[in-house]
């Protein structure tokens, strides 16, 4: 812990979140480098690639975070990121911490150009790559907004205020920068203890492709299937098949219908039966009376 001496004991780093940064490879940079990015630049491996000093990488997060606590509102600072491996892990961060997000391309303009239905005064920018996004950090010198950057060992250092040195080309570094950030944040404002554990996952906060999602739904389906298909039998035991219903029901008609071979329906005892001859109710005066006057129509 002698490299954080420069930091308060409490926010030294736990052994945990060096393991988490080690093995989200933060610490590995490019085969080349900038000339202003010595001073965060630990050693160069055999290969070529460079790697970066994660004890710096740490005290600049320290000090990004007690930055953005400084702005009294959380929507004044904007967290942007063009790269397509930042911009889950900036909508996260600004839902988090209560800031405002522009994921994807970056308009030219927005801050600088009073007429765009999307111009922004923010007092603070966070970007995920100072080349991927030099459009955004020219106009904020022209506008005087201080800028926090991450930036990796051949990041150009030009208009950026905060340097954080890590990986900002792989999406797992990207996102534990920006949890990493977003929990510091919240810590110092008071949201969140520093005695328990974050209960945010860092797993949100990493780039998911398409065809993960869809090959994860694909791999669910299956396993839905299948387990359906274990239980099926079980369940079916003691049910009745279709089969075995048309089979019952047919024996029963077989009881119902006679030896005539159609179905006794109670109709054929009616049918025996003697005919009765319809009373007169014209010719009586009644069912028993005497017979009425025709009035002279038997004459026709």
């Amino acid at each position: 812990m002698a490299a954080f001496s420069s930091l308060p004991a409490i926010m030294a780093p736990k052994e945990d979140d060096i393991h988490m940064m080690l093995a989200a490879n933060v610490q590995q940079g490019t085969m080349n480098s900038d000339s202003s990015m010595k001073d965060y630049i630990w050693r160069r491996r055999n290969d070529g690639v460079h790697i970066l000093n994660i004890g710096k990488t740490w005290e600049k997060l320290m000090l990004a975070a007690r930055i953005i606590c400084a702005i009294e509102n959380p929507q004044d600072v904007i967290a942007l990121s063009a790269r397509p491996y930042g911009m889950r892990a900036v909508l996260k961060f600004a839902h988090y911490t209560g800031a405002n997000s522009i994921a994807g391309r970056y308009t030219p303009g927005t801050f600088t150009n009073q007429i765009t239905k999307q111009f922004r005064e923010p007092r603070l920018l966070v970007v995920t790559d100072p080349r991927t996004d030099s459009q955004a950090v020219k106009e904020s010198s022209y506008v005087n907004i201080p800028v926090i950057a991450l930036c990796d060992s051949d990041s150009p250092l030009k208009y950026v205020d905060v340097a954080i040195p890590c990986n900002n080309k792989g999406k797992l570094s990207i996102g534990l920068i920006y949890w990493l950030l977003a929990r510091e944040v919240l810590r110092l404002r008071g949201a969140i203890s520093r005695a328990t554990d974050w209960d945010v996952p860092v797993d949100l906060f990493f780039h998911r492709d398409q065809l993960e999602l869809d090959k994860a739904d694909e791999d669910q389906k299956a396993a839905a299937q299948q387990e359906e298909a274990v239980l099926a039998p079980a369940f079916a035991e003691g049910l009745m098949t279709e089969a075995d219903v048309q089979v019952e029901a047919q024996q029963v008609g077989e009881e119902v219908i006679g030896e005539a071979g159609f179905a006794a329906t109670g109709f054929e005892e009616a049918a025996k039966a003697p005919e009765a001859a319809a009373p007169v109710l014209g010719a009586t005066g009644g069912w028993d009376g005497p017979v009425a006057s025709t009035g002279g129509a038997d004459d026709w």
